[in-house]
């Protein structure tokens, strides 16, 4: 079966290279306050391992993770030990999930306790991509928050080597890659508002990340058409796209998913 091995592609101007599709974590902690059309049972630890063991076998270097998605970092760090070089952690700070609630907080302090926290809870000294996770308010909180500024001193410190917004604007991503490196949009069969912050992105070397790329699990479409096939079609067709982050926790879905970005990105039929 195809894997992603020899497809992986640069992340913007950064100097990272990525998989074309990442694993998203918040399944391995967090299962309240998610927007999936199916329930999940959060794996344990041998399952966990075992799926990042078979990412890896799959050429998926490139996961994804936040203080939102409950215990998901606290579990990486340890799941990820002797192997950190292999992997481009992307993690996020703006939004704690707590009590089965999200809040938010953009501020300075925070945002430097916020990245001090992951690094200790994810057992490395760097992260790769540092994104404000947004409240959907992109412009006010690039703006107004200083959250910006406390990253590029945190990138100046070596303790992130990129940053950049988890948005939901196009306002908001366009600002983020004019004063960052990369944002992560939404951008699927049923959602391509966003597809000018990709158009920007294209043009001036910067990264974009595709989250819901599947539109969390409800991706669907006419009878007798692929839509995983057809969402991934719809995605890697746009030059400025670096890579797509899928949250499954499913081995079997992970594969299908990895062949299919493969044979899309090789012109396979």
């Amino acid at each position: 079966m195809s894997t992603l091995h020899d497809l992986h592609r640069p992340l913007g101007s950064t100097g990272l290279r990525v998989s074309p599709l990442g694993l998203g974590t918040v399944k391995l902690g967090r299962d309240q306050g998610v927007k999936y059309p199916n329930g999940f049972t959060i794996p344990d630890d041998a399952q966990a391992r075992a799926l990042l063991q078979q990412a890896r076998e799959l050429g998926i270097n490139l996961i994804d993770t936040a203080p939102a998605y409950g215990i998901s970092e606290q579990r990486l760090g340890p799941l990820l030990r002797g192997q950190r070089d292999e992997w481009v952690i992307v993690s996020k700070s703006g939004e704690e999930f707590e009590q089965g609630q999200s809040h938010f907080d953009f501020s300075p302090a925070h945002t430097r306790l916020s990245v001090e926290r992951s690094l200790r809870r994810l057992e490395t000294d760097r992260i790769d991509l540092l994104l404000v996770h947004s409240d959907g308010n992109d412009l006010a909180v690039l703006r107004e928050t200083g959250v910006y500024e406390t990253l590029a001193a945190l990138k100046r410190e070596g303790k992130i080597l990129a940053y950049g917004i988890s948005g939901k604007t196009v306002e908001g991503g366009l600002l983020a890659l004019q004063q960052g490196d990369c944002a992560m949009v939404t951008y699927n069969l049923g959602e391509q508002g966003e597809k000018p912050v990709l158009d920007y992105a294209a043009r001036h070397a910067k990264g974009i990340l595709i989250k819901k790329a599947l539109a969390s699990g409800h991706a669907c479409l006419a009878e007798g058409v692929d839509p995983v096939r057809a969402s991934f079609e719809l995605i890697f067709a746009h030059p400025g796209v670096s890579s797509a982050i899928v949250g499954t926790i499913t081995p079997a879905h992970l594969a299908a998913n990895a062949a299919t970005v493969a044979a899309v990105l090789q012109g396979i039929d």
